[in-house]
């Protein structure tokens, strides 16, 4: 008796049903596991002759730390990206920044928006996921949100749109200064755009050999890169949020106005300290103008929000200047953004938290509005996560490589954050070392959030609760 074979459309649904099982069982964990194979896409495609300029193939381990420098959007690289790879690794590249910019969730909502012409509940708590890594945890999330679950449709909206606007506009205002710099039309044309990517996804990559140093006397050209750079890392619902009530700044949710408020702050202080301890420096500011050094101690302290671009060599730099944007960059941008570190509104929080307990304060608050104690807890997390990751990270690489601390701790918080800034300490790591980074790049970019969420095997409740002591602290 023959026995009917099984059609392509239940194998079809069934692995569908099977994929929409493990999404909604362990968002966390099938976050982590899209992410992940993205990486490992891009090293199979990176890894082939017709990716590389004289059509080699590449490393596995330089494969292999670039495509995670990509989806990551970190910008740390092991090769000259300027001239290692071809028009299709170019291309591909190019693509991966997009993706892993935007974000995995979101780009899989928008593409299943696009093909069915709406958006139903799984794919709205997969954005919502993306947008607020809170909502990972199984159960309501108690805080008001700067993006509700209604809300998802506009926010996809707005960061296809945002995306496609603010890179085309940053490309074509751009445009002058790579022709003045002496470019072809049509290599002005790819790189304006290459930039404009590389800027707005705060990765940091440039498509010449050159870098940033044919345009350190260009006030334009780095004056928009930090523009793009700073909307890309203040998140898109902050974006989301400006577009629907840019004229009624009372009514933003404290989100927005922690993240903006805080970002704003990081930069001018950062500003300050990077010009107070470069200004004598002939290695770094000291040979620009008097001039133009409150510009390049601008740039580069908007550039450690995650950025990646530097118009100064750090490896030059004072120990506590390294130090200075080590503790920048450790902190990133916004949620939801491009950028990377524990996060502004973190580090928002916990100062709020110091503040309210040297008030003798019990709740914090800020903005007419009082944050919950889990958002607290979260913070903390979040550090002492991040913190762990960092540590466990440098230690290694000071063992394998006797690098000074300075150097092999500004590169690890540089992966951890996804920044991109280096001392030049990467890439002389031998190929242990770029496995090292690669996975630092990976959990700064996953978060640890999503990490500790997948991590879990089970959210449980207590049905009872224990009796209650306090041990000393402080």
């Amino acid at each position: 008796m023959r026995t009917k074979p099984v059609s392509r459309t239940t194998v079809a649904s069934r692995f569908r049903d099977a994929v929409d099982e493990f999404a909604t069982v362990s968002p966390a964990r099938f976050a982590i596991g899209i992410f992940t194979a993205l990486i490992f896409i891009l090293t199979l495609v990176l890894s082939l002759p017709i990716a590389h300029a004289e059509g080699q193939q590449t490393s596995a381990a330089d494969a292999l730390f670039t495509a995670v420098s990509v989806i990551c959007v970190t910008g740390l690289s092991v090769v000259d990206m300027a001239t290692h790879w071809s028009l299709f690794g170019n291309v591909a590249i190019l693509v991966g920044l997009q993706v892993g910019g935007i974000g995995v969730l979101t780009l899989a909502s928008i593409m299943g928006l696009v093909v069915s012409r709406r958006l139903g509940l799984r794919t709205r708590l997969m954005a919502a996921s993306d947008s607020n890594p809170s909502r990972i945890h199984h159960g309501p999330v108690s805080e008001s949100q700067a993006i509700r679950l209604g809300e998802i449709g506009g926010l996809l909206a707005t960061v296809a749109l945002s995306a496609l606007v603010i890179e085309v506009g940053v490309a074509i205002a751009i445009f002058p200064s790579l022709l003045v710099a002496g470019f072809d039309t049509w290599t002005a044309a790819w790189q304006s755009f290459y930039y404009a990517a590389s800027a707005f996804t705060n990765t940091g990559f440039t498509p010449n050999a050159e870098g940033l140093e044919l345009f350190t006397a260009d006030p334009w050209m780095l004056t928009v890169l930090a523009i793009a750079v700073f909307l890309g890392s203040v998140g898109f619902p902050v974006i989301f949020a400006l577009t629907r009530g840019w004229r009624t700044p009372r009514r933003w949710p404290v989100h927005v106005k922690l993240t903006l408020f805080t970002t704003i702050a990081l930069i001018i202080l950062g500003a300050l300290a990077i010009a107070l301890l470069e200004w004598s420096n002939p290695q770094t500011l000291g040979s620009d103008p008097p001039g133009s050094r409150p510009l390049t101690a601008g740039f580069m302290s908007v550039m450690t929000r995650s950025g990646g671009f530097a118009t100064i060599d750090l490896a030059q730099a004072n120990g506590s200047t390294l130090l200075v944007m080590d503790m920048l960059m450790f902190v990133g941008g916004g949620s939801a953004s491009t950028a990377g570190g524990i996060k502004v509104t973190t580090l928002a929080v916990l100062f709020l938290a110091a503040f309210a307990e040297a008030r003798g304060d019990e709740d914090m608050q800020v903005f007419d509005r009082r944050i919950p104690t889990d958002v607290l807890r979260l913070a903390v997390s979040v550090v002492l996560w991040g913190a762990t990751i960092v540590a466990a990270a440098s230690i290694f690489l000071l063992q394998l490589t006797k690098a000074p601390l300075d150097f092999v701790l500004f590169d690890v918080i540089s992966a951890f954050a996804t920044c991109g800034l280096s001392t030049g300490l990467t890439e002389t790591l031998p190929d242990a070392g770029k496995y090292v980074l690669s996975a630092t790049m990976w959990a700064g970019r996953v978060g640890t959030v999503t990490l500790a969420a997948a991590l879990a095997a089970t959210q449980r409740r207590q049905l009872f609760r224990r009796a209650e002591e306090r041990p000393i602290v402080g």
